[in-house]
């Protein structure tokens, strides 16, 4: 079984197109692993219950979860209905790593979720790092001021995995390092 690609399928049902899947995902990004092999195997995937247990506990980036026979994404929606999560107070700075050809729109505009749902973050800046630099370009490491924005009304949301999520943050809580 190639767990790599069985969660790259996972995460495209999950995150991006679950009515393709025929999937209903509830507020908070639930499915039961039962409905999700089901639809799995009539798009052709041969996979079990066991097999996406397995594939979760293998996963090196950590993308899913499972609780109570029921899978989730962590994050990085781009469906219409915004997945539902708890906002908590966050360390003083969290990181986001981008491009230079990105900076003067989020000077301009803030960090923006584009696409997906929230903006993602990380605690460290070594993790902004490794996120960054999946995108062409120069790298570049932003330092937000995250305490300080979140006493202004910014909700930040942090996975069971360490990463941190976020609404629009406006530029003037953003540092470029």
């Amino acid at each position: 079984m190639d767990f790599i690609q069985l969660s790259k399928t996972v995460s495209q049902a999950l995150r991006h197109e679950p009515q393709s899947y025929n999937l209903t995902l509830d507020s908070q990004g639930w499915v039961l692993i039962s409905n999700l092999v089901f639809a799995l195997n009539l798009k052709g995937v041969q996979v079990n219950e066991s097999e996406i247990c397995k594939m979760v506990e293998l996963s090196e980036k950590k993308r899913h979860q499972i609780l109570n026979g029921k899978i989730k994404a962590y994050y990085g929606h781009s469906i219409v209905n915004k997945i539902l999560k708890r906002h908590i107070e966050p360390p003083a700075f969290l990181y986001h790593g981008t491009i230079k050809s990105s900076l003067n729109s989020i000077l301009e505009k803030g960090l923006l979720p584009m696409e997906r749902q929230y903006i993602h973050l990380s605690f460290d800046e070594k993790t902004a790092v490794i996120v960054g630099n999946r995108r062409k370009g120069e790298l570049v490491i932003l330092k937000v001021k995250a305490k300080e924005a979140f006493f202004n009304n910014i909700k930040f949301y942090k996975e069971e995995n360490g990463i941190w999520l976020s609404d629009l943050i406006p530029s003037k809580y953003i540092i470029i390092i």
